[in-house]
């Protein structure tokens, strides 16, 4: 393979970027997940839980697929949900590939259509129609769910996914190669993700976070990876993480009573760590108060959430 991508006597290597556009919670990590065949995106329940633009990238011996995993696109409360609508839009621009994915197991609505409206005006030169979460839908409405999603617009194609099962993911994936343009591989063949190695480990235990406290919790955490270092002689990596929040009483339901919580927080983050890091790992702890971070700018930048690429 030349310089420029193509193959001697063969056909020409494909390459491009595919953003994943969507309502919160309309399954864009997950799938990112489930085309990486590893954990590179957080997942929860819990809306905004996507606050990084994400590259993850596909590569084999015929193309590379970056894909562009964004927060979800909602109605802004605070300087952090602006931000994180910037980033996602921001997405749009200069891809080879816009998906619009629509959850099977909620009504077609008006967030659907304000999203679908960005991702038809957008530049990209082919819109895709993703149907999400096929495995918990009745299986009986999912053409009526299709239907109902081919009114928001006209798309170049679509094509119905479960990530959790693993249904139509290669179907996925084929259908967006082919869409891409001949091109050189933009990133090494063995890397997965754009994402600096902090930036993971403080989403990781923010996952965890999210997945371990009562509702009034998870929008106002933000998580800081102060420092990392690696003994490689006792094969250990040494990680101290603040946790932010912005009242007492949420440090206190994160500390929990005689520190369980934090605890099993930090229990739950290292299992996930220790994969990423390929190394046992001691996971330090600390939970802050910063009043009203979400309301300030520079402070939702401070933890990179929703910056530009």
């Amino acid at each position: 393979m030349d310089e420029h991508g193509t193959r001697e006597n063969g056909p020409l290597f494909k390459s491009g970027f595919v953003a994943l556009i969507g309502r919160p919670n309309s399954g864009k990590s997950t799938l990112v997940n489930a085309v990486m065949g590893t954990k590179v995106a957080i997942t929860s329940d819990t809306p905004q839980t996507t606050r990084h633009r994400l590259r993850a990238i596909v590569d084999t011996d015929a193309a590379q697929v970056v894909l562009i995993d964004t927060p979800g696109l909602h109605k802004p409360q605070d300087a952090l949900g602006e931000e994180l609508n910037r980033s996602s839009l921001a997405a749009l621009s200069d891809v080879d590939v816009a998906c619009l994915l629509i959850d099977s197991t909620a009504a077609v609505g008006a967030g659907d259509r304000w999203v679908a409206a960005h991702v038809l005006a957008s530049s990209a030169p082919v819109k895709l129609l993703v149907l999400t979460k096929a495995d918990l839908a009745d299986a009986a409405k999912i053409p009526s769910q299709l239907s109902q999603a081919r009114g928001l617009g006209s798309f170049d194609d679509e094509i119905v996914v479960s990530a959790l099962t693993g249904f139509n993911i290669d179907g996925f994936l084929t259908v967006v190669t082919s869409y891409l343009p001949p091109g050189p591989r933009y990133f090494p063949a063995d890397m997965a993700t754009d994402q600096p190695l902090e930036v993971m480990v403080a989403e990781f235990i923010r996952e965890k976070i999210l997945r371990s406290t009562f509702d009034e919790i998870p929008h106002a955490v933000g998580v800081s990876v102060e420092g990392m270092s690696f003994d490689q002689q006792a094969d250990l990596a040494r990680v101290q993480a603040l946790v932010y929040v912005e009242r007492e009483s949420q440090k206190g339901i994160i500390v929990g009573r005689g520190g369980e919580m934090i605890k099993r927080i930090g229990t739950e983050a290292r299992k996930d760590l220790e994969r990423l890091l390929g190394s046992s790992v001691y996971l330090d702890l600390m939970v802050k108060v910063r009043q009203n971070w979400r309301r300030d700018a520079s402070q939702v930048r401070r933890f990179g959430y929703g910056e530009g690429l």
